[in-house]
């Protein structure tokens, strides 16, 4: 996933602190209400529950809050109607833009969404555009200083990884979606440590950005994320560690 991997560790790196402002909170508690809506209260019989249960839990999520939010998603309690939407457009350069939303007010969404388009030399699409390239994959981070690398082939490919490689000090590990848990819970058994870990939407190509581009692109995003409705963004872009890691510290 070239630089988009290296941007999706340093936003696991930042979730604490966007945990404290609430905004992590808000997008997990909704995750966690749509896929209990979804699939129905038991995380054992519900994978997206599980990983939103996961994903909750990684950023100090209270238990009592993640109680709750299902039980808004089964009915138990009375909440807020929220329906999944995405929205597909092209950023600087031409790269592919896939952001995914949960709104309780469509006109609302789409309203902030291409203001951020606009902004930063981004193009809001239509349906269909981009989603055509991306991929719903297991993604999943390991430091390189956690174990060899052949060590680490050899768990995954017994447990049906599909591919590894290094990106920056971390090894990526892509798995087929149905096989994510599988992969994950070998990694843990082992007491491995996880930078990220994922069901990611994977570009088949990417294109790569440099300078006032990459500066741009990397704001677009940025920006989306910021906004209240937005659960996750994916791109094809392909941005040098050096950038990415100059853009994360400002």
């Amino acid at each position: 996933m070239s630089g988009h991997s290296k941007w999706s560790s340093i936003k696991h790196k930042k979730a604490a602190l966007d945990a404290k402002r609430g905004k992590m909170f808000t997008r997990f508690i909704r995750e966690l209400t749509i896929a209990a809506r979804s699939g129905g209260g038991d995380a054992n019989a519900n994978a997206r529950l599980r990983h939103a249960i996961d994903g909750a839990r990684a950023v100090n999520m209270p238990s009592d809050n993640i109680k709750k939010a299902i039980q808004r998603g089964t009915g138990e309690l009375e909440g807020v109607n929220y329906e999944e939407i995405s929205y597909e457009g092209y950023g600087p350069g031409g790269v592919a833009i896939l952001a995914e939303a949960m709104t309780d007010n469509k006109n609302r969404t789409v309203s902030e969404v291409r203001h951020v388009f606009d902004k930063y030399n981004g193009n809001l699409g239509q349906q269909g555009c981009v989603s055509w390239m991306f991929t719903r994959k297991g993604v999943i981070l390991v430091p390189q200083s956690a174990i060899g690398e052949d060590e680490l082939m050899e768990i995954i490919v017994e447990n049906g990884a599909e591919d590894m490689k290094k990106e920056g000090s971390s090894y990526e590990i892509t798995t087929a979606s149905e096989d994510f848990d599988k992969v994950h819970e070998a990694l843990k058994a082992r007491k491995l440590p996880v930078e990220s870990a994922e069901l990611a939407k994977v570009p088949s190509t990417y294109i790569k950005l440099e300078g006032k581009q990459a500066e741009q692109m990397l704001r677009l995003v940025d920006k989306l994320e910021e906004l209240d409705d937005i659960q996750n963004v994916w791109s094809n872009f392909d941005i040098s560690d050096e950038e990415i890691e100059k853009f994360s510290k400002e």
